[in-house]
């Protein structure tokens, strides 16, 4: 029995977002009926559909029939879970809405993941993902040589907010286990976007500079070599970037590196055009640099490497014949995931009998989704912190452990704001036997343990899954590493950029010209999800088995987590879209264009769509099929960029809108904190960090109607909350001060001090740790 088991989800998502979430659920056993209109899932032609639908018994209704409509209503008061995407008030019309069906059925989660926000014109847009990029100001914020928006290939919002939706469901099931009440539970595209970008400024300092394509830093970027191949150096911190130097045969360089980054890129770039790819990434492995070859997403689905880590499964479609997909990306180990097979038609009855409203089994609810469950965070970087992250604005108290060193990412810059906000700061020297004392005594107590070590620490510091085990059998330990547990890899440090590169993702933005880095950290963000998500799997395992278990996930799974759709493969399928060098657009009439003052996203997708685009500017359209299909670049996208260059972009907006072209404008990044749209749909916070004053980030990664989430902390000074965290464990004052004394546990006070003493100017260190 796995960790959803028995939940009934009606699912009437379409597209990629809602039907994924539920996917998620459904491989650990969710049973889902997904209803779709009479014309089917508006994707239902892409291949990715294949895949979010596996698990499912689907059924036709037309809901603007009241037969159908009774019958969706029927389902709905079987069901634990009802799932819908309409445009805001759609619902309504249909008496589907939160408050009509939690009135009716209170045990029920009401989940209702609307393409953008839920509020005012720009959420009534059809779904795209570059509508939502445009309007959010991400379009902007990824690495561009021109001043531009730039197109992203992937649909990373909508992933986000497909693993997003998994994981609110599965925290509002989980508080239904103590409360006895469902409750209504909105996950937007605003809020998919806030877990993949999490914007974040301060409001003292300037924004964050725009990204660049190949990577700003000489130690963590793109590099061509002598055969045109390309490869990432994935050296982001100081010791690897130093023993690059080295097989480079640029020791000798190394302190004029770190002083002149320019002279470093421009001087690694000269060098690596010496040799072929294949020489250098020998050489490197053979000193253990971390850095990869740039691959296509085709070849890496198809590899060895993926296939021994279990990530690829086929199954034998009716029409396709072998259709291979990625495996769930997550392994709990007592409770696993098992993909049962392809989507099917309901046959008859449902076969869900009425049962009695869930009652309560946990003692008293909290005021989040997730209280009471206490989290030791021993994440670094970006996946493992930023993980915690994600469970502590659902609600746990997620205490971040860190030593002396700190982690490696920690800074006073918007990424570690963002990726630790909402944690309590505990330091600690797991080094020391005191401290792994109290650190047992804290897992007593604790339901979750988190880390990205690479493979080995854990069993060096004995803090290993086992050990931890036989202290609290409750106990859940999620262990992220780069490459998994097994196969020649599983030792190899890795960063994120490392798998964009081989998964594929850099060669498809980029297309037949350079390979791209996106700026969003991709597989990290992923991960993170992910790691939130199969946590609150395990949890709601625990609620049924009484035990805990071990999690095991990987940045390499996580390279095919935000490429589901375009990684799905069998014989003939249609080939994935590929971007260029600053990625317009996908088409003519998909593509951004520039007004006289700022740009726009337009997408058509019909034939009436495009009429009416030739309309409200006066252009000439003899085919509106052939239109539809022109290239980004072409007389047609030359003819749309003169009309709308000599034009207002009010006046460009108000005209395509008046003639139902689906367009929004495309706002810079820093625009985004000053968007009323953004902000009435209530996207950011305005939160204090004691020592850097205001800060603007992201509130939340969804809404529940009873227990709300977002965080109640800032993002915690290293070793901030040590007392009070310890006196929270109950810890004898005694004690507490005896473990400061020796240095087994220091707080803030005891870090300044040592920075004082200790601190090395020109290191390095520090300014790679922020890249």
């Amino acid at each position: 029995m796995s960790a959803f088991a028995g939940v009934r989800i009606v699912d009437f998502t379409q597209g990629l977002a809602g039907p994924m979430a539920a996917m998620l659920l459904g491989d650990y056993e969710a049973d889902i009926i997904k209803v779709e209109p009479p014309g089917g899932d508006r994707l239902k032609d892409h291949p990715g559909y294949i895949t979010w639908n596996r698990n499912k018994r689907l059924v036709t209704l037309d809901l603007a029939k009241e037969s159908d409509l009774e019958r969706a209503r029927d389902l709905i008061a079987l069901a634990d879970v009802a799932m819908f995407d309409h445009a805001p008030g759609a619902l309504e019309a249909l008496g589907l809405d939160a408050a009509t069906l939690t009135k009716a059925h209170p045990a029920l989660v009401h989940v209702w993941m609307p393409p953008y926000g839920t509020s005012r014109d720009w959420s009534h847009l059809p779904s795209h993902h570059s509508l939502l990029t445009a309007l959010t100001g991400v379009a902007f914020r990824q690495g561009a040589y021109a001043d531009q928006p730039v197109h992203l290939i992937l649909p990373l919002c909508h992933y986000g907010q497909a693993v997003m939706g998994a994981a609110s469901i599965g925290a509002a099931l989980y508080e239904r286990t103590r409360s006895g009440h469902g409750q209504a539970v909105t996950v937007s595209g605003l809020h998919g976007m806030s877990e993949v970008t999490g914007p974040v400024k301060m409001l003292a300092g300037p924004p964050l500079p725009r990204g660049q394509p190949l990577g700003a830093s000489p130690s963590y970027r793109l590099y061509e070599c002598a055969d045109g191949k390309w490869l990432f150096l994935g050296t982001l911190f100081a010791n690897f970037y130093n023993k690059a130097v080295e097989v480079l045969g640029l020791g000798d360089h190394w302190l004029e590196f770190v002083a002149d980054p320019a002279l470093a890129r421009e001087t690694l770039k000269t060098v690596f055009l010496n040799r072929p790819r294949a020489e250098w990434l020998e050489l490197f492995l053979e000193h253990a640099v971390p850095a990869a070859p740039v691959g296509s997403r085709e070849a890496w689905f198809a590899s060895d490497c993926v296939a021994e880590a279990g990530l690829r499964l086929t199954f034998d479609h009716p029409e396709f014949g072998k259709v291979h997909m990625p495996a769930p990306p997550a392994r709990l180990c007592a409770t696993p995931a098992s993909v049962r097979g392809l989507a099917r038609p309901l046959e008859g009855d449902p076969g869900w009998a009425p049962r009695p409203a869930p009652e309560r089994r946990f003692g008293e609810h909290g005021d989040q989704p997730l209280s009471g469950v206490r989290v030791l965070d021993l994440g670094t970087v970006i996946a493992g912190a930023y993980a915690g992250a994600v469970l502590a604005n659902l609600g746990a108290d997620v205490i971040k452990i860190e030593p002396h060193e700190a982690d490696p990412f920690r800074s006073d810059g918007g990424g570690f704001l963002a990726y630790n906000r909402g944690k309590r700061g505990l330091g600690i020297d797991l080094k020391m036997p005191a401290a792994r004392e109290l650190f047992y005594e804290m897992v007593r107590q604790a339901d979750v343990v988190v880390d990205n070590y690479r493979l080995g620490v854990r069993e060096r510091l004995g803090i290993d899954y086992q050990t931890l085990k036989n202290i609290n059998p409750r106990l859940i330990s999620c262990s992220i590493t780069a490459y998994g547990r097994d196969g020649a890899r599983a030792p190899r440090p890795g960063f994120d950029p490392l798998l964009q590169a081989e998964g594929g993702m850099m060669a498809g933005q980029g297309g037949d010209d350079e390979p791209i880095l996106h700026t969003i950290p991709v597989n990290d963000v992923a991960t993170a999800g992910i790691v939130a998500f199969s946590v609150i799997a395990a949890l709601n395992a625990r609620d049924r088995t009484g035990e805990g278990q071990e999690i095991i996930t990987s940045l390499m799974a996580q390279s095919l987590t935000f490429q589901y759709g375009e990684v799905t493969t069998y014989e003939g399928r249609r080939p994935n879209d590929l971007g260029d060098r600053d990625c317009i657009g996908l088409r003519a009439l998909h593509r951004y264009y520039e007004c006289a003052n700022g740009w726009i996203a337009i997408v058509c997708e019909t034939e009436a769509q495009a009429r009416g685009l030739a309309g409200a500017l006066d252009l000439e359209m003899a085919d509106a099929g052939a239109a539809l299909a022109a290239p980004r670049r072409g007389p047609l996208a030359d003819a749309l960029a003169q009309a709308l260059a000599r034009m207002p972009r009010e006046e460009a907006l108000h005209r395509l809108r008046k003639a139902q072209v689906p367009a929004a404008p495309a706002i810079r990044g820093v625009e985004a904190y000053e968007s009323e749209w953004l902000w009435e749909n209530r996207l950011f916070d305005i939160w204090e960090h004691p020592r850097l004053g205001d800060v603007i980030s992201v509130r939340a990664f969804a809404d529940f109607s009873r227990t709300p989430s977002g965080y109640i902390r800032a993002t915690p000074d290293l070793g901030e909350h040590s007392q009070e965290v310890l006196e929270s464990f109950g810890v004898p004052p005694g004690e507490i001060a005896s473990l400061f004394a020796t240095g087994a546990v220091f707080g803030p006070d005891a870090v300044v001090a040592r920075m004082s003493k200790s601190a090395r100017p020109g290191d390095g260190g520090a300014a790679l740790a922020t890249i």
